[in-house]
């Protein structure tokens, strides 16, 4: 038992995850990082206050709110496979970021009036919104892979 043991653990796969998988924990850290200072940033740039409107129940700050998570996310996971490094992740994160809250900030002005309709809690305007944010996001992340 002793021997099968020894045997799997030196193993070039486990050798290979034992190696890996911290470096995988510090991008994902760097990576989900960057997900969290973009919504925070969004949260603190939008008109409306989602997380309290979330919290009085309002359904479409919640559509709306989870289309921005995703619509990061989308981004960051693809400059997140590009990256080779903690510093190429931080570099592309930090770009892909800036250039999508910029991308929103574009859409929340050509869909004017959608603002005030999510604060009154109307699910369409936010599914349009999630619609237009996800398309941003789709496309930012096909540039990033080309």
């Amino acid at each position: 038992m002793e021997s099968f043991l020894s045997d799997l653990l030196a193993s070039a796969e486990v050798q290979a995850f034992a190696s890996g998988f911290p470096t995988m924990l510090l991008h994902l850290a760097a990576t989900l990082g960057l997900l969290v200072l973009g919504a925070i940033i969004y949260v603190a740039l939008t008109p409306w206050k989602e997380i309290e409107l979330i919290r009085e129940g309002n359904a479409a700050a919640a559509v709306a709110f989870a289309g921005v998570l995703v619509g990061l996310a989308v981004p960051l996971a693809v400059s997140l496979t590009a990256s080779t490094s903690l510093r190429e992740i931080g570099l592309w994160g930090l770009a892909t970021v800036v250039i999508q809250l910029l991308a929103f900030r574009v859409v929340d002005m050509i869909l004017t009036g959608l603002p005030q309709r999510i604060r009154e809690g109307e699910v369409s305007a936010a599914v349009l919104l999630v619609g237009a944010k996800l398309a941003t996001a789709l496309i930012l992340a096909a540039a990033l892979s080309a």
